[in-house]
């Protein structure tokens, strides 16, 4: 089954959720981000180019027109490659753990897996829930989404999921 939802993020961009439950101990949500805004990147472009012209202007050296051009090409390529992502996924399967990915916007994907044996527990990190945490029970704390940056509404619609996911392996291994 799959589904798709829009929320927002701290800035009040939009995301997409799509939710997919493969079977109840396996479920995936991707969190698509907003692209590349072309507003913006002409903006950035046309800052660069104007204050390159200035200088160029005072300095009657052409050296500096042609740093610009090199400078905006690979600050655009850096970005896309390293920094503007466009999608993050998180798979959580019950008897073998959980798998984040991020893509980039060039293409470029990073995954992270831990093994659920290595997981106690899922969280949200904002002041909504009051339960105490012990420190010395933590011991590592893998946040998700963190280019997204989703508001609360979203992130409480995976929590939720991913809790299910987790009751179901419990309820399995107890039965085992």
């Amino acid at each position: 089954m799959e589904d798709e939802q829009s929320f927002s993020d701290i800035s009040g961009g939009r995301l997409s959720l799509q939710r997919r439950y493969y079977t109840q101990s396996c479920r995936e949500f991707c969190l698509n981000c907003p692209r590349l805004s072309l507003r913006s990147l002409t903006a950035v472009t046309c800052t660069v180019w104007l204050v390159a012209y200035g200088l160029f202007a005072l300095c009657e050296n052409s050296m500096i027109l042609s740093s610009a051009i090199f400078i905006t090409l690979i600050g655009l390529l850096g970005y896309l490659h390293f920094v503007k992502i466009d999608q993050e996924t998180l798979l959580i399967i019950d008897s073998l753990g959980i798998q984040m990915t991020s893509s980039y916007a060039s293409g470029k994907e990073s995954t992270t897996f831990i093994e659920m044996g290595k997981v106690k527990d899922i969280v949200i990190n904002e002041a909504i829930y009051m339960d105490p945490l012990e420190p010395q029970e933590i011991s590592q704390v893998v946040p998700v989404f963190q280019s997204a940056k989703p508001r609360l509404d979203c992130l409480i619609e995976v929590y939720r999921s991913c809790q299910e996911v987790l009751a179901n392996q419990k309820a399995t291994s107890t039965r085992s």
